[in-house]
Order: C-alpha cells, then sequence, then structure tokens
C-alpha cells in the first residue's frame, strides 16, 4: 500500500510539473493540410502545409484552454458525403474553396502535376483548385477516387474563399 502511495504521489507530482511548465512556457503543436492549388500556368499541385497561428485558450468558458489556430471567419456551408466503394470522381475543379476531412475510410487526390495524395482519418485538405485549365491531356482540377474496396465518408466544409492563384499553404 506504500508502494502505490508512493507511486501516485510522484506520479501527481510529475503531473503538476509538466502543467506548470506548460503554464509557463507553452508550445503550440505542429498540424498540417494538404493544400490542392493552382500556379498562373493553371496547374494543379498538392503541398503540405502547417497551420501556423495556434493560441493557448478556452472556446467556451468553463472549458480549459486547447490549441486553435482560426484560419478566417466567414460563411460556410457544412457537407457530410459517402462515397461509394469504388467511387471515381474523375478530372473536376472543387467547386468552392473547401476543407475536405476524411471521417472514414481512404482516398485519394491527383493533381495535373501528377502528384497523388491518399488521406485518411486524421488528415485534412483544402480544395482550390478553381482556377485551373485544361492541359494538353484534358485534365482539368485533380482525379479523386477511393482506395480499396469500401465507402469513404467526408466532411466537406465550403466557404465563401475566393480562390487564389500561385497561393500555396495560404492560411499562414
Amino acid at each position: 500500500m506504500r508502494r502505490i502511495l508512493l507511486f501516485l504521489t510522484v506520479v501527481s507530482a510529475i503531473s503538476t510539473l509538466s502543467n506548470s511548465a506548460l503554464a509557463e512556457n507553452p508550445t503550440p503543436p505542429t498540424a498540417y493540410y494538404w493544400h490542392n492549388w493552382t500556379d498562373h500556368n493553371g496547374t494543379s499541385h498538392m503541398t503540405r502545409c502547417p497551420f501556423h497561428n495556434y493560441v493557448l485558450k478556452t472556446m467556451s468558458k468553463p472549458a480549459g484552454p486547447q490549441w486553435q489556430d482560426r484560419l478566417k471567419e466567414g460563411q460556410a456551408q457544412i457537407i457530410s458525403t459517402v462515397q461509394p466503394p469504388h467511387w471515381d470522381g474523375s478530372w473536376h475543379p472543387d467547386p468552392k474553396v473547401q476543407w475536405i476531412i476524411p471521417l472514414r475510410g481512404t482516398w485519394y487526390v491527383t493533381a495535373m502535376d501528377g502528384a497523388r495524395v491518399e488521406m485518411g482519418p486524421g488528415d485534412i485538405s483544402l480544395g482550390e483548385d478553381q482556377m485551373s485549365r485544361k492541359d494538353a491531356k484534358g485534365h482539368v482540377g485533380h482525379f479523386a477516387g477511393n482506395v480499396g474496396d469500401d465507402a469513404v465518408t467526408l466532411m466537406v466544409i465550403q466557404t465563401d474563399e475566393q480562390p487564389t492563384v500561385d497561393q500555396p499553404c495560404r492560411f499562414k
């Protein structure tokens, strides 16, 4: 019993030190998203981008503080999609600047430059290839589809952002 109490005391002390160290010198986390963007030639690309401006604060008191990176305020449309097994997205641009978050399953995006990225739960993509133009093969935007034999569930958040050109990792 004495050993258990000693162990719990040590664990509590370590936890208190860790929490006080966090409060005194918090280090923002590192998180990434994939950005499907268009260059000035109308060619789409996939670039891995970091979220940059994390601030430790509460979203709603009395909830404790959490790291937040507020990218942009504005209007948004939230859509839940389920792509059936073997779904084929063919070549197309995103309809709006939109965040795409896989909830179940794995899907892929192939940009016009040939870069292919597979994404599953925990990954985030920013689709912004509206300014792409048909290439010599007739490709425009991106080609997307499911990986494997299962359906893929995505959360899509369409924004009121205007698409940009030559701005990979635009949220800096």
